[in-house]
């Protein structure tokens, strides 16, 4: 890719903040093997010790700089200092944003236009028709004052689904769309392999617990089933204190031994957990891509998410049920999942660990590069890459 420098931009890298400090750490460590590592960096700030530890790329050619605590107004204006000095480069250089909202994604748009360099965008779901109801309020205000200009310095967006593509035209986005699903890192061998199942059977919940991910609606589906000799695992960390609104609904269906919360996962239980889960549940309302359906399908484990997300392909694949959203089709689909043997519940999970094959890290990693080269004039538009119209949805 000649003298090409890419600067990741994000707002953290701790694993409270989700699916992007996962999936930006992986895209750069696959592009660095690629033989990207001394040209590529992440800018970030640094959470401090109250987060967990950072997800850092596993290449150690990717730099990773961090931005030091301070009061947050002078850290983000640190977070686009170093940003402008860092785009100094005597070739093609291109920043690849990842979020929106934030003054980090502001810092990197005010750059773009400064620097006239070129701007890649992945909103990571945060442009999404629901997102952008949810406090609509403060979202209408911030595309008045600031957030228009900045999604029209994007030079290309990234979407992680075709459905995502369909939100950003819907609302008046015309430029260039790579749609490029998320990768999965894959477990080893032992977490993958089917096993023969002792004592209770596990529904397993691992995302962040958010209004957004349909929890309630996995107390009010799991009211109506009460099944026998099954529990339900919810694995995450607390946004916006939404546990305790869980908790609530969870008394007041009298269902206080059937759920267990863990907190957030450490990175090297994760598969653990999920080769332990029978089934695995994602209620969620939205979702660009969902790196957790990837990850279950990795472990083996059907899945169970809604029309809110764009995995129709796990029902295609017999790997899974896609639903609509709310309690009714929720405890239907946990009905005819938990009617299912141990084998079947298995044969299920072989197709699911073959459909995930699709998401590993170097195919997108190359994908990626082949859009970053097409951007920096050094290769042809690549067929995933639309410009206008309806794209068909799924993977």
């Amino acid at each position: 890719m000649g003298t090409m420098k890419i600067i990741f931009t994000v707002a953290s890298l701790t694993p409270e903040s989700g699916g992007p400090a996962r999936t930006v750490s992986a895209l750069s460590s696959s592009l660095a093997d690629l033989g990207m590592g001394d040209k590529m960096e992440i800018v970030t700030l640094d959470a401090g010790p109250a987060f967990g530890r950072p997800l850092m790329p596993a290449n150690r050619q990717v730099k990773t700089v961090f931005i030091s605590r301070s009061h947050p107004w002078l850290q983000t204006r640190a977070f686009g200092r170093i940003l402008e000095r860092n785009c100094m480069h005597e070739g093609p250089c291109l920043i690849h944003d990842n979020g929106v909202w934030l003054a980090t994604n502001h810092a990197a748009a005010r750059t773009t236009r400064r620097q006239k360099k070129t701007l890649v965008l992945s909103p990571r779901g945060m442009l999404t028709k629901w997102s952008l109801g949810y406090r609509s309020w403060k979202k209408k205000l911030a595309m008045r004052a600031y957030q228009r200009r900045d999604l029209e310095a994007v030079s290309c967006f990234h979407a992680s689904s075709a459905q995502e593509a369909e939100d950003l035209r819907t609302i008046g986005l015309t430029q260039p769309i790579a749609i490029i699903p998320n990768g999965v890192s894959f477990p080893l061998a032992a977490h993958s392999a089917p096993r023969r199942k002792e004592g209770a059977r596990t529904v397993l919940f691992l995302s962040r617990i958010n209004p957004k991910k349909g929890l309630l609606d996995l107390v009010k589906a799991w009211s109506f089933l009460r099944p026998q000799g099954w529990r339900v695992i919810i694995a995450g960390p607390d946004e916006q204190n939404h546990k305790n609104a869980v908790l609530r609904t969870i008394r007041a269906e009298g269902l206080e031994g059937h759920f267990t919360f863990t907190g957030m996962v450490p990175e090297e239980d994760k598969w653990r957990i999920y080769s332990n889960a029978d089934i695995f549940v994602l209620p969620s309302y939205s979702e660009n891509f969902g790196v957790s359906v990837a990850e279950a399908l990795a472990c083996g484990v059907p899945v169970i998410t809604t029309k809110g997300t764009p995995w129709e392909t796990i029902a295609q694949k017999r790997c899974g049920w896609w639903i609509d959203s709310g309690a009714v089709p929720l405890a239907a689909a946990l009905r005819e999942a938990i009617a299912l043997s141990d084998s079947q519940r298995n044969e299920m999970g072989l197709r699911g660990r073959k459909l995930a094959e699709n998401f590993s890290w170097d195919k997108i990693a190359r994908q990626m590069a082949e859009v970053y080269r097409w951007l920096c004039g050094e290769g042809e538009r690549p067929d995933f890459v639309f410009f206008h119209g309806k794209h068909k949805a799924g993977h």
